[in-house]
């Protein structure tokens, strides 16, 4: 997360002290078990594979640990959701952004942003780098990537702002035999880039191998934070409990089906030749008057009620994450798109959460980007650009066409048009239709030229050059055989 600072205590943002960078770092630090637990989560690495239990040690037999992966279902879930459809961007009224568009299409946004939602649900925060590379030719083409959360850290002011100040990356470095070899350290400050080769996580006078400063020009700091709400939390964080638990639950399940599969043959009043003893098999007294009896001895457990906890774990952990069972009976194929929306409102809650969010970081990356791309002798005006995210759900086709036909002459064909799924700038498909509709009347004009012009027999048959007369008199002659006939 960001790490606020008083401006003062900064000194030169330009040039930060090591003792400013290293308290940056140490703030991160403070958090890294947490969101490596998150990731390892995600990952399934999770507690109950590490499980041991008492009877491990006499009989030899693990425990039949069980890991139902729910984290990376919500996440993936979510992820596709939330980015399945590419985020739109539309311009203020009457401002050119195409040249950034077309920036944003050369960076393959959309992958891009898809990455970064999967940090942000698992993280609870993400970070990108808005950078220039060098191309062959000797020009520069702007990039953007994603950078793991747990290496890097925004340092911002004080103030309800929480204006950047500059950002810090550290990345562990090894020699080819695999050996530690200190840490590359980058500061991101508005006007440089500043890198350090370090021998220690932390940079000091001492074990700085090697400085260098590059001075950049996107007008603010590169290092681009997001958030995923107010509290940057993941979206299965609140959840892991209930996770724990569910795996806890069904591997205690498989364990007592071993136990009764592992039954006792006891021999009630009487005993056994030793050849014939095996394991598994124990002597006992007599039952009873007879006394003589064999039985087996087996671990009795309710699975139905097992069942029925199982299921109400299952449902907590949904309801919790507001992602439901999309393999519960009432997510039907037959169910229509309206009503499947009531079935995700949770889900379509916490969407509009991520939506400010996410538009919020997206709204600075594109102002980044203005920057640079004006700098380079484009004008693009990105203020007031209109960022719409659109969820992947299932929609009926037929009724938005439908829609947006009867939407004409009532909505804007801009607006209209933006229904479509999958739509990311509607002024494209404007000048899209507007070409197609150009296109259609210039070939119906090619069309009646090449058959001679308009058909005008109606008008010779009067003769002479007074057509609209000659026209007149066929009208009314026709008219008046018609009567006498």
């Amino acid at each position: 997360m960001g790490v606020p600072i008083d401006r003062e205590l900064a000194g030169d943002i330009d040039n930060p002290s090591f003792e400013v960078i290293s308290y940056a770092i140490k703030q991160r630090q403070k958090s890294l078990q947490r969101l490596d637990h998150l990731f390892d989560t995600y990952n399934g690495k999770q507690s109950i594979l590490q499980r041991r239990l008492q009877h491990e040690s006499t009989t030899g037999k693990a425990a039949p640990n069980v890991m139902v992966n729910h984290a990376k279902y919500v996440t993936d879930m979510i992820v596709g959701f939330t980015t399945g459809n590419p985020i739109s961007i539309t311009g203020g009224k009457g401002k050119n952004i195409q040249p950034l568009m077309d920036v944003l299409d050369t960076m393959d946004i959309n992958s891009h942003d898809a990455e970064l939602e999967k940090d942000l649900s698992v993280f609870g925060e993400a970070y990108e780098l808005i950078y220039l590379d060098l191309n062959d030719d000797g020009t520069t083409q702007e990039r953007v990537a994603k950078i793991d959360p747990r290496g890097c850290v925004l340092v911002t002011d004080d103030t309800v702002d929480k204006t950047p100040l500059f950002g810090v990356h550290w990345l562990k470095k090894f020699t080819l035999t695999g050996a530690a070899d200190g840490y590359l350290t980058t500061i991101y400050t508005p006007h440089n880039v500043i890198t350090y080769r370090t021998s220690g996580l932390y940079p000091t006078a001492t074990n700085v191998r090697k400085r260098t400063v590059t001075p950049q020009y996107f007008g603010d700091v590169q290092l681009n934070e997001l958030r995923n709400n107010e509290e940057r939390q993941g979206d299965y964080e609140q959840a892991i409990s209930l996770i724990d638990a569910y795996n806890s639950l069904q591997s205690d399940r498989l364990d007592d089906k071993d136990a009764f599969v592992d039954a006792l043959l006891v021999v009630y009043g009487f005993k056994l030749e030793d050849d014939v003893i095996k394991n598994g098999m124990i002597e006992a007294p007599g039952k009873g008057d007879d006394g003589a009896e064999v039985d087996w001895l087996t671990k009795s457990f309710d699975e139905s009620q097992v069942q029925v906890l199982a299921q109400a774990i299952e449902d907590d952990i949904h309801k919790i994450t507001y992602v439901p069972n999309m393999n519960d009976k009432n997510f039907m194929g037959n169910v229509s798109g309206e009503a499947m929306k009531y079935k995700l409102f949770g889900l379509l809650q916490l969407l509009a959460t991520k939506q400010r969010y996410l538009a919020r970081g997206i709204q600075r990356r594109l102002k980044l980007l203005t920057n640079m791309v004006n700098i380079k002798g484009q004008a693009v005006d990105a203020s007031g650009t209109e960022i719409t995210i659109v969820p992947n759900i299932p929609v009926n086709m037929t009724d938005i066409v439908n829609n947006i036909k009867n939407a004409q002459g009532v909505i804007p064909q801009q607006i209209a048009l933006g229904w479509l799924p999958g739509s990311d700038n509607p002024d494209e498909l404007v000048a899209m239709l507007n070409a197609e509709k150009q296109a259609n009347m210039e070939r119906q004009a090619a069309q009646i030229a090449a058959a001679g012009g308009p058909n005008t027999s109606s008008y010779d048959e009067g003769g002479g050059d007074d057509n609209d007369q000659g026209s007149t008199k066929v009208g009314r002659k026709s008219e008046s055989d018609e009567l006498s006939n």
